[in-house]
Parts: structure tokens; sequence; C-alpha cells
């Protein structure tokens, strides 16, 4: 049976559903699911404790309302809560926690796109491991707008994805982009209608789920070592990594498995 975390918002939903998928909701859809302060928290919060939760094996990032994914910062809270540089210190406490949970989520991490995907909602949708979108979603990074600097982690990570040319473009012009150009930039995987989207992600997500976590987890950690300049210290982590899946249970069960025919159990250990 699904369970739900307890958060101390309600503009954040985790679930975990017994197939091994725990779900991270952005549930303001009345402002777009733009990220309060509070949201920022729940963030951090599901993402920590699936991280911990031997039960989730793979998370889907989703909005609420189907309108969009996430439209951004809410800037309606800013004279509130980030009108000072003390206050502007605060939120990136809030804020850098979650980003780090983010970028450190050691399970993988789908986004599942509905409509707009914007700033900081484009940023966070990049945090995935591999993302999914409807044909109407619209992507774009519009700070050129509104006169915001944007942190180096993110427009890194664009220019890792898109390609440094690619990332001005979308930078400089503060222009939107439909899903069918985002997927051709490589700013998203695949594609798929309103009324399929939602199945054809957990179609996934269960396959991912079925695979050895060990393994799943090694390729991510070697995958991101790369995209961050192979740093010694990661690239020797990637190596205890590996070599753990060989010490594994789930290496045996593999072998054994494939010698019977059999779809194997893998356990995680």
């Amino acid at each position: 049976m699904a369970r739900e975390l307890k958060l101390e918002t309600s503009r954040i939903i985790g679930r975990i559903d017994d197939d091994g998928i725990g779900w991270l909701i952005f549930n303001q859809p009345e402002r777009h699911n733009a990220l309060s302060l509070e949201m920022w928290q729940g963030i951090g919060d599901v993402l920590e404790s699936y991280a911990a939760d031997p039960d989730v094996r793979v998370a889907i990032m989703r909005g609420a309302g189907g309108k969009a994914f996430v439209s951004g910062a809410d800037i309606s809270e800013f004279d509130s809560k980030r009108s000072s540089a003390e206050q502007k210190d605060a939120y990136g406490i809030v804020a850098g926690r979650a980003n780090r949970w983010l970028a450190n989520f050691d399970k993988p991490l789908i986004a599942l796109i509905e409509g707009f995907c914007i700033g900081g909602g484009l940023a966070t949708a990049l945090a995935a491991d591999i993302r999914f979108a409807t044909p109407d979603s619209r992507f774009g990074i519009p700070a050129a707008r509104l006169g915001l600097g944007y942190e180096y982690s993110g427009l890194a990570k664009l220019a890792r994805l898109v390609g440094p040319a690619r990332a001005r473009d979308i930078m400089f012009s503060a222009r939107f982009m439909e899903a069918q150009e985002a997927r051709e930039l490589g700013l998203i995987n695949f594609i798929s209608s309103r009324d399929d989207i939602e199945a054809q992600t957990i179609a996934y997500a269960e396959q991912i789920a079925g695979n050895a976590p060990l393994t799943v987890k090694a390729a991510k950690a070697a995958i991101n070592a790369w995209e961050r300049g192979s740093r010694k210290d990661e690239v020797a982590e990637v190596d205890a990594l590996v070599n753990a899946c060989f010490d594994s249970q789930d290496y045996k069960e593999g072998r054994r498995a494939f010698k019977e025919k059999r779809t194997p159990d893998f356990k995680g250990c």
C-alpha cells in the first residue's frame, strides 16, 4: 500500500508506492507550482527521506494541476522573505540544502513535465537523470527579463547538457521553446502525450526499479563524476561502488537468474 510522508508543508507531497517508486509532487497549482521557501524545505526533506529508505529505488518529480512542472521561484514572497541580504542568506540556506539533495541524490531521479518548465523549474528538472515531457510543454530561463543573476551550478549543468553555444542562446534571449526543440537540444529525453505520459513514466521507473540498485547507483555516480570534472575523490568513490557490485549478493543473484533463465530478484545488497 502506498504511504505518504509527513511533511511540514502541504505544498510538497511525498508518496512511496509499492513498486519502489517515490513521488515528489510540487503542489502549488494556483501559482503554477512556483517554488516557495516552504517548498524548498519540503524538497530537501523528501529527498533526504528517500535516500535513506531502501524501499525507494527510483523517484519521480512532477507538478500538480497539469499546467506546470515548476514555473520558477515564487516571486510573490520575495518582499517578505528575500528583501534584504540577511533574508537572502537565510533563504539560500534552505534552498541550498534542497539543491544539494537534487544534485547529490544517489538514486535515479525522473522528471515528469506537463506544461511550463521555466527558470528555476527548468533548473530543477535538469537535476533529474531522465526527463519526460508532454508535447505542449514549454521551456525557458527568463532571468534576463527580470534582472536576476543565475547561479553557476545551474548554468554549468545547462552548458554541459546542451553545449555552451546553445546555453548562451537560452540565457541571452530568455526565449521559450516547445518540447520538440527541447528534445533536439537534449533538455528532455522523451515526449509523451498527455494521456500516456504518467503510464509511460511509471513503466520506465518500474524498469529501473527492477534492475540491480547497486549497479544503477555506481553508474549514476560515474556519470556525475565525469560531469563534474572527474575529481579524484569522486572517481575513487566510483571505484569503491563498482567493487561493491562485484562483492554483492545481487551479482550472485544476477548470475543465477541468467543461468536459470528467469527474472532476477535484486535486493540492493
